[in-house]
């Protein structure tokens, strides 16, 4: 019987041996491998805690970003990517025998310490400043704790008018303001956010512009395809008045209204708009009955006296209108359907005198009528060439206006002689200003100045090609000729 027990107790022993080999042998193994990168930026970030649940091992990630596990045994596991500053991030993984598992973490930081930026302090220009250029530049301080970049936008609003303008995205602690307006006051404040904490605010300061400087001449500038009005003092200190993305010209100012009027392009026609003096509240004052005539380039329009009507050509037909925009009216048109291009309203509202001319711009006559449309004198009758430059005399008993004594033509109303001209009413005379013009250049749009001693015109090559000067010159005087602007047209000196 005991020998019976010996041998069945060392069966067992074998049989639990023989089952403890078998399964150590099916235990499997595989690896894993990856890399902690930061979120966004995908840079990779050192000694980051890589651990997994079940536990297998913990592995801390080399300068590279890189972490390797090995004989992991084969299973789902759940693994964390840990480091003081950053967001936990879990990544589940199944282990295969004998294969490697890549793990990619992105980690993003964590803001839950992160402390908020000062609030900006303004430092320039100082609160309550005044005179101050309608560029102006604003600077200001912000420090932030964790040296977080800080991103700032300047609020900016005026006592003008109740608009706000939000400068978004600066990146320095400062900032330029561009084409401010004359004699107003401004408000601004700076915010700045570390795109982590709400953003923090500045007190508000303000300053106010200077006013607008006191300017006598308006002129025309081309900036790329469109004419651009611009205002100068006598020194030569230059405003721009219109914007250079719109086509504005012929500037017109009216002393008594203090406005300006100029035609502009609106869709495809052309229309009489007026403004500030400062470019500012701009009106279209023409609607049904657009300015028109041969050539965009050379038809005008007048002020009355007190600067409360225009009166302007379209086509055949003259028109006066309210400043206001109403009270439309025909004034006359054309006998025998020549076109009207330019016109002069005398000071006293009596006369107004007019330049027809053909299709071509040719054959062009000056003739006086009243404001009921009766021929009061006769001018200049249908003669070859370019005329052009009507300008009444304060008293009305004076009129400017060019000539091309050549009487050449062509397609492209080119001059090559074009001179100034005085017709006296009294006498009904009209002679030649020797203004000593160079030989192969054209003096165009000439006009009186404000006390009729001088004349302010266009002088250029006749080729139409060169430079165009804005030169003024005195009447009855020799080698008085004087160049004021370069580059510039469509001269106005009131």
């Amino acid at each position: 019987m005991k020998n019976n027990y010996i041998k069945l107790s060392l069966f067992f022993l074998l049989l639990l041996f023989s089952c403890s080999e078998e399964g150590i042998d099916e235990i499997q193994f595989g690896t894993v491998s990856g890399r902690v990168v930061e979120a966004g930026t995908f840079e990779p970030i050192p000694n980051v805690k890589v651990f997994s649940s079940p536990n297998s091992s913990i592995v801390f990630t080399d300068a590279n970003g890189d972490f390797s596990m090995i004989d992991v045994p084969v299973g789902d596991y759940s693994y964390q990517a840990k480091k003081d500053g950053y967001i936990t991030k879990f990544e589940a993984a199944t282990i295969t025998n004998a294969a490697n598992t890549e793990l990619v973490f992105e980690l993003e930081l964590s803001t839950s310490d992160n402390k908020p930026p000062s609030s900006p302090v303004l430092v320039a220009p100082a609160d309550n400043a005044v005179n101050q250029s309608i560029q102006v530049n604003l600077s200001w301080t912000a420090t932030d704790p964790e040296d977080d970049t800080l991103v700032f936008q300047v609020i900016l609003k005026n006592d003008a008018n109740t608009n706000e303008v939000i400068y978004p995205d600066i990146s320095e602690t400062s900032f330029q303001l561009s084409n401010l307006v004359y004699g107003v006051k401004y408000f601004w404040q700076v915010t700045a956010s570390d795109g982590i904490n709400d953003v923090v605010y500045s007190s508000i300061k303000s300053f106010t512009t200077a006013d607008f400087p006191a300017t006598r001449f308006l002129y025309v500038k081309k900036i790329g395809q469109n004419n651009v009005i611009f205002t100068s003092d006598d020194s030569g200190n230059e405003i721009q008045l219109t914007d250079s993305a719109t086509n504005s010209w012929r500037p017109r100012k009216n002393n008594q209204s203090n406005k300006i009027a100029f035609i502009r392009s609106n869709g495809a026609q052309n229309h009489v708009y007026i403004m500030n003096p400062d470019g500012t509240n701009i009106f279209k004052v023409t609607n049904s009955v657009p300015i028109a005539g041969f050539n965009s380039d050379y038809v005008t329009f007048s002020w009355n006296a007190n600067g409360s009507q225009i009166i302007y050509p379209n086509f055949d037909r003259l028109y006066r209108i309210n400043t206001n925009g109403s009270g439309l009216l025909q004034l006359y048109q054309t006998p025998t359907n020549k076109l009207i291009s330019e016109c002069d309203w005398s000071a006293d509202g009596t006369k107004i005198a007019l330049k027809t001319n053909n299709l071509n711009g040719y054959a062009a006559e000056i003739y006086v009528i009243n404001s009921s449309g009766l021929l009061l004198t006769q001018v200049i009758t249908p003669v070859a060439g370019a005329v052009g430059g009507l300008n009444f005399s304060v008293s009305g008993q004076k009129l400017l206006f060019t000539r091309d004594i050549s009487g050449f033509e062509n397609a492209n109303y080119r001059q090559l002689d074009t001179r100034i001209f005085q017709h006296v009413f009294s006498t009904g005379t009209t002679s030649e200003l020797n203004t000593q013009k160079p030989p192969g250049t054209v003096d165009l749009d000439a006009r009186y100045s404000p006390n009729e001693a001088e004349v302010i015109f266009v002088n250029t090559s006749n080729d139409f090609l060169s430079t165009r000067y804005i030169q003024k010159y005195l009447i009855g005087t020799l080698d008085t000729r004087v160049t004021l602007f370069s580059g510039s047209t469509m001269p106005d000196w009131e």
